[in-house]
């Protein structure tokens, strides 16, 4: 499964790239962006930056 940011819901606090830099980054409009797939390893971490989220920003899709 990979992570999606909705950039229109994005507040840009970057919570998601510190708890997970291997899936999430800023992109140049100062969003968070999911540019990687989750693997495994990191699995538990999408899923706590999703959690975590201020903005309920970000979700898993097939």
């Amino acid at each position: 499964m990979n992570a999606v940011v909705n950039p229109d819901t994005c507040i840009g606090c970057s919570l998601c790239c510190g708890m997970c830099g291997a899936v999430f980054r800023m992109n140049e409009d100062g969003k968070a962006e999911a540019y990687q797939a989750a693997t495994e390893e990191n699995r538990s971490d999408v899923q706590s930056a999703i959690d975590s989220c201020p903005a309920a920003a970000i979700s898993w899709v097939d």
